[in-house]
């Protein structure tokens, strides 16, 4: 029952394709990279320095000091996500999963705690939210590197 059924000319027909395994093709140029290095954590910024204000204002009029707050949320948000692309490479997996898991819970409590929440409250949520980026991070790289950061297969 499990053999193939013969077919003309002594060949066997084989009905799934061979598996092939590799990087998938990568679809767009460098330039085209280097610029999503440089638009992405913008955009990312602006969205969540827009968050940062509307949740500081609880639903009150917009006003210049709630535009300033917002812009500056979302450059600082921005220039240490930029910074977190560009140096999480070069750790090892256990420090990179650290790095974003700070970055992931730090991001998530300052939001949080402009939500005019208890400190203490925000301080357990972004901890929770940390620790659980940090296991999900740390199994990703752990199964996908090696201990000198290689790729396996």
């Amino acid at each position: 029952m499990a053999q193939a059924a013969p077919v003309p000319g002594g060949t066997t027909r084989t009905t799934r394709p061979a598996v092939t395994t590799g990087p998938p093709p990568n679809v767009l140029d460098a330039r085209a990279h280097r610029i999503g290095r440089l638009v992405l954590p913008v955009v990312l910024g602006l969205v969540y320095g827009y968050w940062a204000a509307a949740n500081r204002r609880s639903g009150g009029p917009i006003t210049g000091w709630n535009l300033l707050f917002g812009f500056v949320t979302a450059f600082v948000f921005a220039v240490v996500l930029m910074a977190l692309l560009a140096f999480a490479p070069r750790l090892r997996r256990e420090l990179r999963a650290l790095a974003w898991a700070v970055f992931y819970g730090c991001s998530f409590g300052f939001l949080y705690s402009q939500a005019s929440e208890s400190v203490l409250r925000s301080t357990g949520m972004s901890l929770v939210i940390a620790a659980v980026t940090f296991v999900v991070l740390f199994y990703h790289y752990y199964t996908r590197e090696d201990a000198a950061g290689h790729r396996v297969g």
